[in-house]
């Protein structure tokens, strides 16, 4: 299975992106992730194959992650974006039902590209 990640690019604090995430194959857990210049790359949403959902606390109340299972294709909606928000996006997904820990990187079988979020104060 391959993951393409789309949907990044430059924003203004304040603004609002929405990142894609196309699976060449059906995939269980679906996980973003992110990475700033110089810092380990971090957890920041993942949605189940049910749709049960899990945020960091850096994410909640900002972002917003979907799926569409028929499609394969993951989502995360952000809003509120603030200049700590920049870096690249790193969408993930599990090719097992159940992930115990969705927040691991250890937990993802597939790794997308990286797309690139820079928000401009």
């Amino acid at each position: 299975v391959q993951l393409q990640a789309s949907g990044g690019g430059l924003v203004q604090a304040g603004g609002s992106l929405r990142l894609a995430c196309a699976a060449s194959g059906r995939t269980y857990a679906m996980g973003w992730f992110r990475q700033a210049p110089g810092k380990e790359r971090e957890f920041v949403a993942a949605i189940s194959w049910s749709g049960g959902t899990t945020y960091a606390d850096s994410a909640k109340g900002r972002f917003t992650i979907s799926r569409d299972n028929a499609k394969n294709t993951g989502y995360l909606q952000m809003t509120s974006l603030k200049p700590e928000d920049t870096a690249v996006y790193y969408c993930a997904a599990s090719r097992r039902l159940r992930v115990q820990s969705p927040e691991i990187m250890r937990e993802y079988d597939y790794w997308g590209q990286g797309t690139l979020v820079t928000v401009s104060s």
